[in-house]
This record gives C-alpha cells, sequence and structure tokens, in this order.
C-alpha cells in the first residue's frame, strides 16, 4: 500500500512539474471549481468571529490561504501540511510568512511533530486512488484519517468522490454511501455531515468530536 499512496503524490507532483500554478497544478479542472471547493471546505468552520486554528492537509500550493485572505476571514490561523517537498518548497515560495509542515503522518515519527487545531481539512486527497485497489484506498483512508483526526480538537473535513454518478473512473474513489458513515464513525465519531449539494461530483464530509448546538 506504500508504494500505492505514493504514486498518488506522484502524481501531483507531475500536474506540479507540467503546469507550475494555479488550479491545474493541483489537478482541478479550473479556478471557479477550485473556489468552490475551498468554499465548501471551509463551512466546516463555524460562523463566528472568534479566532480558529486551520491546518490544511495536503495544501499544495497554499491556494486555500489566498483564498481565505480574499475572502477577509481574518480570524482563521492558517498553516499548511503537505507530503511532497516540491509542493512544500512552492506554497513557501507562494506564503513565505506562513508555516508550511512537510511530513508524511503515516510515519510516526513525523506524525508526533505535528501540533493540534481546532479544524482540518483535507482537499482532494481521497479523491484519486491510482494504482491502489478500491479496498487498498478504504485502508489507506482509514489510517491516514485515523492520524489526522488526533490533530483536529473540533472538526475534520474531506472529500470523496461522489458514488452519486452514472459514470466512475477507475483512477478515482468512489465509496458508497455506507461505506463513507462507516468511516467517519470508526476515525472520528457519530456526529457528521455528508455534502452532496454544491454541483460537483464528490462529496464532502464535516465530522466533529461533539454534537453542534
Amino acid at each position: 500500500m506504500t508504494a500505492g499512496y505514493m504514486d498518488i503524490v506522484r502524481h501531483y507532483e507531475h500536474c506540479l512539474a507540467e503546469h507550475g500554478t494555479g488550479a491545474n497544478a493541483v489537478d482541478w479542472n479550473s479556478p471557479e471549481s477550485a473556489a468552490r471547493r475551498y468554499r465548501v471546505m471551509l463551512g466546516l468552520l463555524p460562523q463566528t468571529a472568534n479566532l480558529v486554528t486551520l491546518l490544511d492537509f495536503g495544501c499544495g500550493l497554499a491556494d486555500m490561504k489566498e483564498h481565505i485572505d480574499r475572502e477577509g476571514l481574518t480570524h482563521i490561523r492558517y498553516e499548511g501540511l503537505d507530503i511532497s517537498p516540491e509542493f512544500v518548497e512552492a506554497a513557501r515560495r507562494g506564503f513565505p510568512d506562513v508555516t508550511i509542515h512537510c511530513a508524511d503522518l503515516l510515519d510516526e515519527t513525523a506524525d508526533a511533530s505535528i501540533p493540534s487545531f481546532d479544524y482540518v481539512i483535507m482537499n482532494g486527497i481521497f479523491t484519486r486512488r491510482e494504482t491502489l485497489s478500491h479496498d487498498e484506498m478504504l485502508d489507506y483512508a482509514e489510517k491516514l484519517l485515523t492520524r489526522v483526526a488526533a490533530h483536529a480538537r473540533v472538526g475534520l473535513a474531506f472529500n470523496v468522490m461522489s458514488d452519486c454518478v452514472d459514470w466512475k473512473s477507475e483512477q478515482l474513489f468512489h465509496p458508497s454511501f455506507d461505506e463513507l458513515v462507516g468511516l467517519v464513525m470508526r476515525v472520528m465519531s457519530r456526529h457528521f455531515t455528508v455534502r452532496n449539494d454544491y454541483g460537483l461530483y464528490e462529496s464532502t464530509v464535516y465530522a466533529y468530536r461533539e454534537p453542534k448546538v
């Protein structure tokens, strides 16, 4: 499985080498769809002016930070993390004043060096499976989500390709609703929302440690 998830990393590094910047560098179809995902991911956070800390796990070029700044969301204290040194270097060049971690959280040594945050978002981490089988991808997702959830004090968001489609790619990850719900309950809690309402062929999960009130 290790080789498999590194194949996913190499796919995105190829996109970065080919495109350099912008939505295509992280394999999104357009800036518009990327911005839509940023808005959906930030829906995990409460509508409040109180300061919150946010880790953008698999941050790529840290374009989420640009979106946060453009929207004037000054109450969000942002940090990024990526497994790829190439993406981390590019993100640090683009945002020299932002903390961007370089780590593989499936490595226990690296995991111990990452602090906790109020919220963690994982945008695009589980949409492609490349050479992993469906079951191997489920296993990888559970292992990684377990590690990442340990760093989220309040909530966690991630997206997958939707199962509610009329065509599925062999390179993409389309878990069933039951598989998705089971995964969230094992990793985080029974307090979650699944969004399939924002016009893209994917689903986003908001998972919380405690009930929202």
